[in-house]
């Protein structure tokens, strides 16, 4: 079998979205599965609409999601020269030709095409033309597209796929301000950088027989193709760069792992069996095309928030804590000043979906917080300043600090205030917190730490006997 070469294209138009990403995680596990190369491409020929912000979230999102390629970036923009060089050799053999048709022609020909129940394309009025034009006079090129036969490929995902040469007409390949188009560079750019397997959305099977036939006329070999059906958002609608899609790297600042991401996406149209959860090392093993669906698929933001907290809990921890601290640092949280990163997954990872519902619920582990909020005011009472005033001595007469020894401390409070443990377990919980929920009383309070339980107590027992007193 010949090496394979994959490659991802994005052009930096607009931001990633997850159908995107799901064809270059496809393109990449194909590559790795095979032990071949991958190839990551900026077609940034758009210069209107390309962005160097664009480009570095590409960038930047592959990182984050452990996509890591071969050889690359390149970019097509440092390519013209190339691109420029084939199009003359085009022009000199004839499977190109210079096009001096105006807009305004244009226009009126795709109107009356129209209107006559036709399918819009150029006529070939110039193709075979050999007048003498102004050399200053404003043209395209256009590659000769044959007028007779069939284009016939065999898609690894669609089988095959046949295209009738008289429904294509002639592409531009050249611009009239001197750049080559998309469809163009595209094929010039796999040839060159010997990509085997071309693995995409399909919006761009029209495209393929265009591709195909320039391919044939540069006598290049011709890649193998796989069509990758299409991404609906949750709502049924197609998603795209410019519409309804959210930025992959959104899904990481709301507190997503890669790993999560991953897994749902390789399962939009890909199965291994009955298998759900997968590793990195498991999709690269199991990866085929004949797996994938032909049908769109539909992406669920509730499975996505399932897996994320499945593996919030079932990596490794370090790992978890490794993403963590990105939240925290963001939150401007000293996670110095407190319980380790690794016990803080233990403590809320139960609890919380994601990182960053995490990083927000955990202030108070590091944190001291200079009042209490009006919601929760109503549980500091005289009441509540006897429990309090119990529970704080028995804490203090702790020497081994430890959840079992801390239990005990509350349970002797409870045992001499004659009440149970629900009495006492909200107006403590806002004391050392501030807040209505944490984990169990005895384990938040080992984490939090001795001197600081204490401290924070007292501060309880001043607020009371200041405001209600």
């Amino acid at each position: 079998m010949k090496n394979i070469k994959t490659r991802f294209a994005p052009s930096p138009t607009g931001l990633l979205h997850i159908g995107s990403i799901r064809t270059a995680l496809y393109s990449w596990l194909f590559s790795r599965h095979n032990q071949g190369e991958f190839i990551l491409r900026i077609e940034d020929t758009d210069l209107e609409r390309s962005t160097e912000k664009n480009i570095q979230m590409i960038i930047d999102t592959m990182n984050w999601l452990g996509l890591n390629w071969d050889k690359g970036p390149f970019y097509q923009t440092t390519r013209f020269e190339r691109y420029n060089d084939i199009i003359k050799q085009m022009l000199k053999a004839g499977t190109a030709y210079r096009c001096y048709c105006s807009k305004r022609r244009l226009e009126e020909i795709r109107k009356q095409q129209i209107l006559s129940n036709k399918k819009p394309r150029y006529d070939g009025y110039c193709r075979d033309k050999t007048i003498n034009y102004n050399l200053e006079e404003s043209f395209v090129v256009r590659f000769r597209n044959p007028k007779k036969g069939s284009v016939v490929f065999n898609d690894k995902i669609h089988g095959m796929i046949k295209f009738l040469n008289q429904e294509l007409d002639d592409l531009i390949i050249c611009r009239s301000d001197g750049f080559p188009t998309y469809n163009f560079c595209v094929v010039i750019d796999d040839w060159d950088m010997e990509i085997t397997h071309v693995i995409r959305g399909e919006e761009h099977i029209n495209n393929t027989p265009r591709q195909i036939n320039i391919l044939k006329a540069l006598n290049a070999p011709l890649p193998e193709y796989a069509h990758v059906p299409l991404v609906f958002d949750d709502g049924g609608k197609k998603l795209s760069k410019r519409y309804n899609s959210t930025n992959i790297m959104q899904y990481r600042d709301d507190g997503f792992l890669p790993q999560a991401i991953l897994n749902h996406l390789v399962r939009l149209g890909w199965s291994h069996g009955n298998q759900e959860i997968f590793s990195i090392d498991e999709m690269k093993k199991y990866f085929t095309l004949d797996c994938i669906n032909k049908s769109s698929c539909s992406f669920n933001f509730n499975k996505l928030l399932w897996l994320n907290h499945f593996y919030i809990n079932n990596l490794p921890t370090e790992e978890v804590a490794t993403h963590l601290k990105w939240y925290l640092q963001r939150q401007n949280i000293d996670f110095n000043n407190g319980p380790k990163l690794i016990e803080l997954i233990h403590l809320l990872g139960h609890r919380c979906k994601t990182l960053k519902e995490i990083a927000e619920s955990c202030h108070y582990f590091y944190k001291d917080f200079d009042e209490f909020n009006d919601s929760v005011k109503k549980y500091l009472n005289n009441t509540s300043s006897e429990y309090l005033k119990v529970i704080k001595d028995e804490l203090n007469m702790i020497n081994d600090w430890t959840v079992k020894n801390i239990m005990e401390a509350i349970t002797n409070s409870t045992i001499k205030l004659k009440i149970n443990i629900g009495k006492i377990g909200m107006p403590l919980r806002i004391a050392i917190t501030g807040v209505y929920k944490s984990p169990s009383l005895d384990v938040t309070i080992y984490a939090i730490g001795k001197s600081r339980t204490i401290f924070r107590i007292e501060k309880a027992l001043t607020y009371i006997k200041e405001n209600i007193e």
